[in-house]
């Protein structure tokens, strides 16, 4: 019995050793936290927009085990008139180059400060009047048209970093962006298929896949997925060979 416990403990570890987790390396952790939940306190406040500012090209995501690249644009983001912790989503998926349509809801479950306020390279934004900062942690659930081909639902966990500035309004907290491995707005969770109720891991986040193989990103200062995955939609990141440098 000793014996299967701890090849099943080895088996776990090779398991989580097998993943990158990149929102535990770049997202505040409980000891730089406040331990208070402050959803109520940010009722007031509307963090839609920090969800449409990335450019497309640095949303970068995943669907399935191996590693297919998928495009994720959301379009619009508004925030409910009746939940204060709601917000209504309108936006686009490409895979393989098929599009579809999806709309749905992100709803915001956890909102912490940090508990020491961070001001960037040389205290850039020491005297910007940042009033706080800190993560939210939502729920969200993106429904595909159904009509169209290869649609389903997407579903799953949101983190995302934010600051408050001196005007009273939540901003996008890219203030750490030229830090190596820099992540928000990190959706993790998964697609189930409409056709044939089949699930497959499906992560996505600016500049970085949250939850990854090891072995798929392994760039340093910025994403670069590994050649094994070229063939799966990321061929565009194939270094020019050394002739083809003007191109």
């Amino acid at each position: 019995m000793k014996h299967i416990i701890i090849i099943l403990l080895l088996l776990t570890q090779i398991s989580f050793g097998q993943t990158a987790d990149r929102i535990e390396r770049n997202f505040p952790n409980n000891h730089e936290l406040k331990t208070e939940n402050l959803i109520t306190k940010y009722n007031q406040f509307d963090f839609s927009k920090i969800w449409t500012l990335t450019a497309n090209n640095n949303v970068l995501g995943i669907i399935g085990e191996d590693h297919q690249r998928i495009k994720i644009k959301l379009i619009s983001v508004k925030k409910s008139s009746l939940n204060p912790n709601e917000y209504y989503v309108t936006g686009k998926s490409c895979v393989k180059g098929t599009i579809c349509d999806f709309s749905g809801i992100i709803n915001l479950t956890e909102i912490k400060e940090v508990k020491e306020l961070h001001f960037g390279v040389d205290d850039e934004y020491a005297d910007k009047g940042i009033k706080s900062q800190g993560i939210l942690i939502a729920d969200y659930e993106f429904k595909e048209n159904s009509e169209q081909r290869h649609s389903g639902i997407f579903k799953g966990k949101l983190h995302s970093k934010w600051y408050l500035n001196s005007k009273n309004q939540i901003e996008y907290d890219n203030i750490e962006f030229i830090s190596d491995g820099y992540l928000n707005n990190a959706f993790n969770g998964i697609w189930k298929s409409y056709s044939t109720g089949k699930e497959k891991i499906c992560n996505w986040g600016d500049y970085r896949v949250p939850k990854s193989n090891r072995d798929f990103d392994i760039g340093a200062g910025e994403f670069s997925p590994n050649e094994k995955y070229f063939k799966k939609g990321w061929a565009e990141y194939k270094p020019l060979d050394k002739d083809d440098w003007w191109k």
